[in-house]
């Protein structure tokens, strides 16, 4: 429920002002898409499952569960990276620069990331890998407890583990610390010349906003990549269920956090969701809009 009404939130106020998103927001679109897909392709069959105290649908619902998870979690994966890589682009190039990254370029990447991600969903369902249900029973993903004993299994996991978790996670660990060290150095050049450090400051905040999205991502989905890589040299039964349910759980809670952050930081975006509670007939106190005038993400990527 929190994921598919912060999320529709997000894509609400996107559609509304789509004329003033630029060219780098598109990712953002992209993600909190990539995050409501996964709420409403799969959630509601791992909860009926849950109910049932067994996984409904036998194999055909079991692949499907786990190709949507995996095509949304890559794509997830690879757009938090394309965001931090045009986040440090930006913000280590001049203005006249930054406007080469037009909405074209961007959408021609969004499509390369469902790609690429679709590919890698495939890649199981015509031999390389497997899918197959949770130790615990009422899910379904990557069948990792198979690859100890496959070098088929086993290339498909290491490949997917370096190019799909590991190269992008260091590629936003790498770019953010980038931008962490610029921003640090104008902070430093601003106070030196006796100025009010406000763009600065604004600098870091969004900075940090970006940070929190990636950090909670990532966050989120280490344990679960953990008990997954445990199980491929080990057997599954060596874990308690609750050690692998857990993860999992924690991981599908990705998808809520990101329109939380949005709301913390993004003065606009908290006066769209008073107008769209006032659309929807909920009482709401009084905003002045005089107090935000930047589109709801838009000054995250201004240099």
């Amino acid at each position: 429920i929190l994921t598919i009404l912060g999320n529709a939130a997000v894509l609400a106020t996107a559609v509304k002002r789509s004329s003033l998103l630029k060219s780098p927001e598109l990712l953002t679109v992209n993600l909190a898409v990539a995050d409501i897909g996964m709420a409403i392709s799969m959630y509601p069959l791992a909860i009926a499952s849950a109910w049932n105290h067994a996984w409904l649908g036998g194999d055909a619902s079991c692949i499907y569960y786990a190709l949507m998870g995996f095509l949304f979690g890559v794509c997830s994966m690879m757009t938090l990276c394309a965001m931090a890589v045009i986040r440090f682009l930006v913000t280590n190039s001049s203005k006249s620069n930054s406007n080469k990254i037009t909405k074209n370029t961007v959408f021609i990447l969004i499509a390369f990331i469902w790609l690429y991600s679709l590919l890698w969903a495939i890649l199981p369902l015509v031999g390389w890998g497997y899918y197959g249900p949770e130790p615990f029973g009422i899910s379904c993903t990557i069948a990792w407890s198979k690859f100890h004993n496959s070098s088929n299994g086993f290339s498909f996991i290491l490949s997917m583990f370096l190019l799909c978790t590991v190269l992008p996670a260091l590629t936003i660990v790498a770019c953010y610390l980038g931008i962490a060290w610029k921003v640090h150095k104008a902070y430093q050049e601003i106070q030196n010349i006796d100025r009010i450090p406000h763009a600065a400051r604004l600098e870091k905040k969004l900075t940090l906003m970006a940070v929190l999205i990636s950090v909670g991502f990532l966050s989120s989905w280490t344990p679960y990549a953990a008990a997954s890589f445990w199980s491929i040299f080990n057997s599954s039964a060596s874990l308690q269920p609750i050690v692998t349910l857990l993860p999992c759980l924690f991981a599908k809670s990705s998808t809520a956090y990101n329109p939380f952050i949005y709301y913390i930081f993004s003065k606009t975006f908290r006066c769209e969701i008073k107008k769209l509670q006032c659309c929807c007939g909920w009482p709401v106190h009084s905003f002045s809009s005089n107090n935000s005038v930047e589109n709801p993400v838009s000054m995250m990527w201004s240099g």
